[in-house]
């Protein structure tokens, strides 16, 4: 359980940071590529179909509520760090 508090944390503590960033930049506060509006909405569909099929495969595989949450998280997990690491530059 501490290892699935600590994904969420970390979920949580990047997407806030990515959401920031993302304001600013429609604010104007910092510089922002012109097509990430866009990119903001488009990879929403994609990164929630992943994390789904990977709950649904750890449920269906018999795993224990922890491990299905943790499947789930770890695509988001992986698009938001991407997202932040490409933002913070």
């Amino acid at each position: 359980m501490l290892k699935l508090n600590a994904s969420f944390t970390t979920l949580m503590m990047d997407t806030h940071a990515v959401m920031s960033i993302r304001m600013m930049g429609m604010m104007g506060a910092t510089p922002a590529h012109s097509d990430e509006n866009t990119r903001m909405v488009s990879e929403k569909a994609p990164a929630f179909a992943e994390a789904m099929k990977a709950l649904s495969t750890a449920a269906l595989s018999g795993y224990r509520p922890d491990q299905i949450m943790a499947a789930g998280m770890e695509p988001l997990q992986r698009e938001v760090s991407s997202n932040r690491a490409r933002l913070e530059k």
